[in-house]
């Protein structure tokens, strides 16, 4: 086993602990991603792509592939000299860029991907089969690297696009069977609800990554890993706190 499978496949078996989720706190470059990395109870690196092109001034949907591989760059030095495994936020893969992608991110000693359902060029979503083909892509690209053991957690954006919660567990079932680890369906300002969290949590089999929240009215950690989902992450959270705290503490400097 090469020793970037053997990070892939410890870096899966996180995904596998009945009531016991994977929790990523979300990073976007060198200096959060240590300050999460010293943590001994950070289990893994996870970075978010929305917080990485906020770092260069640029939107969500502005972010290039070179762009975010600038940035990983970095983050997976951080995650190396911890001995902790990367995930990438890496949007669609961008476009006909995938193949590149992966290698890329192979190289840099990633052990898995965040891939989204969603075209980032048009914002529209892929048809459910093209999106299926793509995570086959991507653990193609990952076999022949010798990285079988590589982590898709396959977003799906269904809900984010107004279809109703049947559209996301039919595209959520192709993606595991595609090959995917676990799916994330996000629910953007509509959020989910602690239903919809449980269903999909049933449907899924417990493969199921969820977008956490410290707020008083969300789902705890605790409450998740009761549901039995697999991976908990933030986004960028981290972020708006981190420039919330650099914005006070200016203030009282400032005045």
């Amino acid at each position: 086993m090469t020793t970037r499978n053997a990070t892939a496949k410890a870096f899966k078996a996180l995904h596998q602990r009945p009531h016991n989720p994977l929790v990523l706190a979300n990073v976007w470059d060198v200096i959060s991603a240590r300050a999460v990395a010293e943590l001994q109870s950070s289990e893994a690196l996870a970075t978010t792509s929305f917080s990485v092109a906020r770092t260069v001034g640029l939107s969500d949907e502005q972010l290039t592939l070179d762009a975010n591989l600038a940035a990983v760059r970095g983050i997976a030095s951080v995650a190396a000299g911890f001995n902790k495994p990367l995930t990438v936020d890496i949007q669609d893969a961008y476009g006909p860029n995938l193949e590149t992608a992966i290698n890329a991110l192979i190289d840099l000693g990633v052990a898995g991907v965040n891939l989204e359902d969603c075209e980032l060029a048009s914002g529209n979503l892929y048809g459910i089969d093209e999106a299926s083909s793509r995570i086959e892509r991507v653990l193609k690209v990952a076999r022949r690297r010798g990285v079988p053991d590589f982590v898709v957690n396959a977003r799906c954006d269904a809900l984010v696009k107004g279809l109703e919660l049947d559209e996301a567990l039919s595209r959520g079932k192709r993606y595991l069977a595609a090959g995917a680890t676990t799916v994330f369906v996000w629910g953007g300002q509509r959020g989910v609800s602690r239903d919809e969290v449980e269903r999909m949590a049933r449907e899924f089999d417990g493969r199921l990554a969820v977008l956490g929240t410290t707020a008083p009215d969300g789902l705890s950690v605790k409450q998740l890993a009761e549901i039995g989902v697999a991976r908990i992450s933030i986004g960028p959270s981290l972020m708006f706190a981190a420039l919330k705290t650099i914005h006070d503490e200016a203030k009282k400097l400032l005045g």
